[in-house]
């Protein structure tokens, strides 16, 4: 996927849901992995010539792995002149070695975010852009009904009061094998996942159900996207002006 292609879709996603106003600064969550690192590439351009002007930053929140090199997005967030913070915490140690947790995912989420929105708030940010893509979407409302016994997946705004933050997801309108395309043709510096559960989570599940799924029935996860979109599940009525007013978010994102 081209640049121009990119940039296309994360327009469209954030002029349809209002993401993006006047004199925002808004916090990239940088993992190192293809999802966030395309959001920072497609915000950063974004800039140029978006009419309402906004500042970005990066951050990323170190789990504690020890094994990660972060140099190749310090290098680029220097490149493209983006403040970027590195926030050391001990969330692996606490999950892996003090609670020894047999599902981590959500308490590594919450924490995680936890410590995203503190550093946000400290740089002066009013939001905060995950990267979350319409397969992420589509496979937390099957998580949802699978394991919750609910239809519902995170809206593309959210507001959480508690914090004064907007969380903001403009790739919402992208594919995954859009971001894989992108990171590829661009050479962007992807930095492989340390945790020990990566690939074997509900999540990886729910990914090798729905590409058998569309491997069957062609179009699935597209159709599902659409019934998400026109299903009235708060905050997913596009061209509204208030963000979705709700603390709640899901944490079965991994």
């Amino acid at each position: 996927m081209k640049l121009q292609q990119l940039l296309s879709r994360v327009r469209k996603a954030v002029d349809d849901y209002h993401m993006i106003e006047d004199g925002d600064k808004i916090a990239i969550g940088i993992s190192g992995g293809k999802d966030s690192l395309t959001l920072l590439e497609a915000l950063h351009s974004l800039r140029f010539f978006y009419p309402k002007k906004f500042e970005i930053c990066a951050i990323t929140v170190d789990l504690g792995f020890h094994n990660v090199n972060l140099d190749k997005i310090v290098e680029l967030c220097e490149k493209r002149k983006i403040e970027y913070r590195i926030v050391p915490t001990e969330i692996a140690k606490i999950i892996f070695e003090d609670r020894k947790e047999t599902n981590p995912c959500s308490l590594c989420a919450k924490m995680r975010k936890g410590a995203l929105n503190t550093i946000a708030k400290e740089l002066g940010c009013n939001k905060i852009a995950y990267a979350h893509h319409k397969d992420d979407i589509v496979e937390t409302m099957m998580m949802s009904l699978i394991f919750e016994g609910r239809f519902h997946t995170f809206a593309p705004v959210t507001y959480l009061d508690r914090m004064d933050l907007t969380v903001i997801r403009p790739l919402a309108y992208l594919n995954e094998a859009d971001v894989i395309g992108f990171v590829n043709k661009n050479n962007v510096p992807v930095v492989k996942s340390a945790c020990p559960t990566d690939g074997y989570t509900k999540r990886q599940y729910v990914k090798d159900l729905l590409k058998q799924l569309n491997q069957e029935n062609p179009g699935v996860k597209n159709r599902m996207f659409t019934a998400i979109q026109s299903g009235n599940l708060q905050g997913w009525q596009p061209f509204t002006d208030a963000p979705s007013d709700t603390q709640s978010e899901t944490y079965l994102v991994e």
